[in-house]
């Protein structure tokens, strides 16, 4: 090859190569993916008769991951061992030991939120394999609501099991039940498929996966009389989920071992002080902080079992001069270890309190150490206006409004009046309710299962109530009806005149 004809391959291939890099560029990340992995193919097929099946293949169309198995892919009647599932690939495989099948009886596995593609997370529809191993299908249905008793709105993070009428109505503490479903967002919950008998229902709360009522922490719900599935779809149960009052006097000797164990160490130990603390924010004066409405909280880690009042001060600045402002102390009803400290205030005004050395003594002789706290009080405009309307049926005194703000109540009493008007409301979104106080103790009252004790109800209001600094809000705690239009005459009709 001649010496120019080389030259020009070689320029030829170094454009070439030039160009093809110029135009290299990282792929676009394009939309992200919101659908939810579409089943290809199942095996066997869904719906069969006079089968015994031992294993499930699904087939997706992208590759899939599983969220917690064991406890949302479901079998109904539940299996004395529990089912096998996996995902590898695009495949989810769940087995099953045929053995267990009990004859001419209808069997639904529900995926609930188990299978989720692997890249997104989008989770696949519930969905529900049916077979029979008998030659129907049993076809009947059950359904219903399921509320929480404390607040009256739907309750959703509970299972509701069916045990078989003839046993007994304690089996739910027992052993597992024969039929189970996951309740929806809505609180509703529905069973599909189940034979013509009667069933004892519950709505459960389980703690630790068991399916068993074990009382401690969890929440149950039942009602007084067995169920039978009907033909059609009536959502005509309704389940009320309650925590019952159960005092396990394990753990009281237990927290008193250890509390005397720790008042041995402290024994043992050097010389310990008092440690407390106020609930409030002083770290910039200019800051308007403290709250009106209520008393100041002054936090304890342990019980003080000597305070004295004459070492505590509460100044306020007027025009520059420290003003003694009396004041009174009383414990906290809730946490017996904290001090409240309630104080005349003013609006928008610096105070200064002061805790003299040994203010306060535990029951070992150790002392609190000194300390001062200044901060500014709030003005009318950092709080809102409530006033709430409320129907002239409740006006009883067997009906309490309840009003809070997460765990904090800021009105408990009861109806006197269909306009409650509150002033001074720290900004927060707040949740209302009325309670239905059957035996007029001024408390809800939970319920039962074993006395047959239903909790008492609660009305919801069933939004949410932003309450922000300087608004001023009426609420109607059930929606007022407006007024229907009069039908007046059209004009055509209205010219013309009647006929005789």
């Amino acid at each position: 090859m001649k010496l120019p004809v080389l030259r020009s391959v070689i320029f030829f291939l170094t454009a070439l190569l030039a160009v093809g890099c110029a135009n290299i560029v990282p792929p676009s990340g394009g939309d992200k993916d919101t659908k939810p992995p579409k089943l290809l193919a199942i095996s066997p097929a869904d719906s069969q008769l006079s089968n015994r099946v031992s294993k499930i293949e699904m087939s997706f169309n992208e590759y899939i991951e599983l969220n917690s198995p064991s406890t949302e892919v479901q079998i109904s009647p539940l299996l004395s061992l529990p089912m096998s599932v996996t995902a590898v690939g695009k495949k989810v495989t769940i087995r099953l030991t045929d053995s267990l099948l009990q004859p001419n009886t209808t069997y639904r596995i529900s995926t609930n939120n188990a299978i989720k593609d692997m890249h997104e997370g989008n989770p696949f529809l519930r969905y529900t394999y049916t077979f029979s191993t008998g030659s129907y299908f049993d076809s009947l249905n059950l359904d219903g609501i399921v509320y929480d008793a404390a607040s009256g709105m739907p309750d959703t993070g509970t299972f509701i099991l069916l045990y078989d009428a003839k046993l007994s109505d304690s089996v739910v503490v027992k052993q597992k039940p024969s039929y189970v479903t996951k309740v929806t967002d809505g609180g509703k919950f529905s069973f599909k498929g189940l034979p013509y008998k009667r069933f004892h229902i519950y709505a459960l709360h389980d703690a630790n996966g068991n399916l068993v009522y074990d009382g401690k922490g969890e929440m149950i719900g039942f009602i007084d009389s067995t169920v039978a599935p009907v033909s059609e779809v009536v959502s005509s149960i309704v389940l009320k989920s309650f925590k019952e009052e159960i005092i396990d006097t394990n753990v009281l000797k237990k927290d008193k071992s250890e509390r005397q164990i720790t008042d041995k160490k402290l024994r043992a130990g050097e010389k310990q002080v008092v440690q407390y603390g106020l609930e409030i924010d002083t770290s910039n004066i200019n800051k308007r902080t403290a709250d009106v409405t209520k008393p100041l909280k002054v936090i304890f880690i342990k019980y003080p079992d000597t305070i004295k009042k004459n070492k505590i001060y509460v100044m306020r600045d007027s025009a520059g001069i420290d003003v003694e402002v009396t004041f009174t102390l009383r414990h906290d009803t809730l946490k017996k270890e904290n001090l409240l400290i309630d104080i005349p205030w003013k609006e928008d005004a610096v105070y200064t309190v002061r805790f003299m050395k040994a203010f306060a003594k535990d029951s070992m002789g150790n002392d609190a150490l000194p300390s001062k706290y200044t901060f500014r009080t709030k003005y009318d405009e950092d709080y809102g206006v409530l006033d709430i309307r409320l129907p002239e049926k409740y006006k009883d005194r067997k009906y309490l409004l309840l009003i809070n703000n997460g765990e904090d109540t800021i009105y408990f009493k009861p109806i006197a009046d269909t306009m409650v008007k509150m002033r001074k409301i720290t900004p927060a979104n707040y949740s209302m309710r009325i309670i239905v106080d059957e035996n007029k103790n001024g408390k809800w009252d939970t319920g039962d299962l074993f006395e047959k004790r239903q909790p008492e109800n609660v009305i919801p209001y069933k939004e949410g109530i932003p309450m922000k600094a300087g608004w001023d809000m009426t609420i109607d705690f059930e929606p007022r009806q407006k007024p229907k239009p009069r039908m007046e005459a059209s004009p055509e009709k209205r010219d013309k005149p009647p006929v005789k």
